[in-house]
């Protein structure tokens, strides 16, 4: 043997031991891959802080108080979810990109409206965080992980968006 010293890291999970650099390395991501879909998930985000705020601004009647609120929240959130994919790409040494998703503008303000274009925004979230489970699943846990719960709460999401669209006591998914 050379003079070569090799480190090796254990980590124990109760009373079993196992090389910790076996999880990062058995099944190397597709780096490039991975931060293009990181970036058009915080593109994506970063579309809907714009389009929830927009829309919280356009409501009007009897109903814009909790309607607003519901919408600010959403706009929080995406800004929360942009901010997050942005540190996975700093911490994979990418670059986080400037540009924002795609931006849809029905010209229409009426809460159904409002509601029709959110679920269509929150459905391709969905596409975009499927895809990067895709990507990692196996491969690296952190973004497995990631993936997974972001996959969660947007599927939340657009069960809560699809509920608001139904006709009081229409137990059927909206269909549109």
């Amino acid at each position: 043997m050379s003079g070569r010293v090799q480190k090796t890291f254990v980590h124990r999970v109760g009373p079993t031991t196992f090389p910790l650099e076996s999880f990062m390395s058995a099944n190397e991501i597709d780096k490039p891959a991975v931060l293009a879909v990181l970036n058009s998930i915080l593109e994506a985000e970063l579309a809907g802080v714009v389009r929830y705020t927009h829309y919280s601004l356009m409501v009007y009647g009897y109903g814009r108080i909790p309607i607003v609120h519901w919408l600010r929240g959403q706009a929080e959130e995406s800004l929360t979810h942009a901010q997050e994919a942005g540190e996975l790409i700093t911490a994979l040494g990418g670059h986080p990109s400037l540009g924002i998703g795609k931006l849809l503008e029905g010209e229409k303000h009426d809460i159904g409206a409002i509601l029709r274009e959110s679920l269509q925004h929150e459905r391709s979230a969905l596409a975009h965080y499927a895809a990067l489970l895709d990507l990692v699943e196996g491969r690296d846990i952190m973004l497995e992980e990631y993936a997974r719960q972001m996959v969660a709460a947007e599927s939340k999401h657009c069960s809560e968006v699809d509920k608001m669209l139904r006709a009081p006591g229409d137990l059927q998914p909206f269909n549109g």
